[in-house]
């Protein structure tokens, strides 16, 4: 009886080995399939779209993933290497060789991720038609150009300098902020409003959501997609068309930025069905934005920001993917 009882256990044992190896080797199926690494260059809107991807790469098709942090100019080098798999928002006016790279065939451009970005001076919208359910009066009615902000420094008056407007100027440092101190002197603003750097962006962001919060007038410069214009409802003012030759001087618009979608050579043949995928993904500028909002005002991680946006905008995701993959993610969430 105690010999039946030992085979009996041994029997088990043997069966739950062949189990667990019939399991295991599932997982390793699963495993076989490469790790896509996403590139990570230090802001919060190519963190959201990594998280999406990577939600998605890893739920619906089945590969590991890992995201890598470091400048842009770091994890680019590694996309060319192909230590890199993914850029997710690749700002090709940032890298001069961006698109020669491109010609050269040393990395793939997918798609586009979105190209409605904006930036140059926003105002709140009740500062031009009010709101009647806040009990916002107008106070620069019509309110449209640039250029009109002349004659307004009342509107906008420097708590500091009660005599001259204040117009806040972009990040100390940052390009850009050469091209809009331009702007401010070639529309003549010099003379009535004090050009005020804040500093840092969330200095600037800080500054733009407590005049919002307390409906105060407040206008300078900014830019798109950032958490701030999804939470808030902000006008961009308007400026003469872009023009390459006047761009420096500050005398038009800021062209949009196509932020694309690449990959490296080495993941074509590495991650077929991926590349698939990564090729139909498009979002806008007014998601990102929200997504943003959403992620600053829930305290969310990265995570949860990809889980509500595959919520929230089931019509937008579910056309990259075919129907296996759309119910794969649907099981994951």
């Amino acid at each position: 009886m105690k010999k039946v009882t030992r085979l009996l256990v041994i029997f088990a044992a043997v069966f739950s080995l062949t189990a667990i190896a019939g399991c295991t080797g599932g997982n390793v199926a699963k495993k076989e399939k490469p790790v896509i690494v996403f590139a990570e260059q230090g802001w919060d809107s190519v963190r959201f779209h990594n998280a999406v991807a990577m939600f998605i790469v890893e739920n619906a098709l089945g590969y590991g993933v890992e995201e890598v942090s470091g400048s842009t100019s770091v994890t680019y080098t590694a996309l060319l290497s192909g230590e890199v798999d993914v850029f997710m928002e690749m700002w090709t006016d940032n890298l001069a060789f961006y698109d020669a790279d491109v010609a050269d065939g040393k990395i793939i451009e997918l798609g586009i991720n979105f190209d409605d970005n904006a930036q140059g001076f926003y105002v709140p919208r009740y500062v031009i038609e009010g709101d009647e359910e806040r009990g916002i009066e107008p106070l620069a009615p019509g309110l449209e150009y640039v250029s009109e902000l002349k004659g307004l420094k009342s509107v906008f008056k420097d708590t500091e300098t009660p005599s001259k407007g204040r117009i806040y100027g972009a990040i100390p440092g940052w390009q850009v902020d050469e091209i809009v101190y331009r702007k401010y002197e070639y529309y003549g603003l010099s003379d009535e409003y004090i050009y005020f750097s804040p500093g840092s962006d969330a200095a600037m962001a800080a500054a733009f959501a407590s005049a919002y919060e307390k409906a105060e007038p407040i206008v300078g410069y900014y830019w798109e997609p950032t958490w701030l214009t999804g939470k808030y409802d902000l006008v961009l003012l308007k400026d003469a068309p872009y023009d390459p030759d006047l761009f420096m001087d500050g005398r038009c618009e800021f062209p949009a930025v196509p932020c694309t979608v690449c990959i490296s050579t080495k993941t074509y043949d590495k991650a077929p069905d991926v590349v698939e995928f990564l090729k139909k993904y498009h979002t806008s500028s007014e998601i990102t934005s929200k997504a943003l909002a959403y992620i600053a005002d829930a305290r969310a991680s990265m995570e949860d920001a990809a889980k509500w946006f595959l919520r929230e905008y089931e019509d937008v995701w579910t056309g990259w993917l075919d129907d296996k993959a759309v119910k794969a993610v649907k099981a994951a969430l």
